[in-house]
């Protein structure tokens, strides 16, 4: 930050003085590149994978449906991952068709939490952008699930 004092007339025949403040923003490795979020109603994603059995395997990786399979409902965690893939496209700026959604993968870290890992087309996408790290999050309840990510 650079700082400047000067004095001026303040208009009342005296001398005052001013201070002008100079706020240079910097790019460091931490600087959000993207934003993307998306909500997904849990009983849509159910009948849409009931109506065409395939689209599981073509939108979640074998892990991804692991995991959701070992809940009661897997539903709503194939849905959190869902709206995540869609927040990832957003973050990237992809339109419609662009990226596959098997090439956004939401996996688990030791801890637990969530991570984005991208392959493929995502991947150079992600390269194109100059994205090198992921924050998610994920939320469900029985009817909606949500998602947000950043791309630093």
């Amino acid at each position: 930050m650079n700082e400047q004092e000067r004095t001026r007339e303040n208009g009342y025949g005296g001398r005052e003085k001013e201070r002008e403040t100079e706020v240079k923003a910097e790019r460091t490795d931490d600087t959000m590149i993207g934003l993307g979020a998306d909500v997904v109603e849990v009983e849509r994603m159910r009948r849409a994978l009931a109506r065409t059995p395939a689209l599981r395997s073509r939108i979640f990786s074998p892990s991804e449906q692991a995991y959701a399979d070992q809940h009661a409902d897997p539903a709503p965690h194939l849905a959190a991952r869902f709206a995540a893939k869609e927040a990832v496209m957003k973050a990237l700026s992809a339109g419609i068709g662009e990226l596959r959604f098997r090439d956004i993968e939401v996996q688990r870290m030791k801890s637990g939490a969530p991570e984005i890992v991208l392959h493929e087309k995502a991947r150079r996408r992600q390269s194109e952008a100059g994205v090198s790290k992921w924050h998610v999050s994920l939320s469900h309840t029985d009817s909606t699930a949500f998602a947000v990510v950043i791309g630093e």
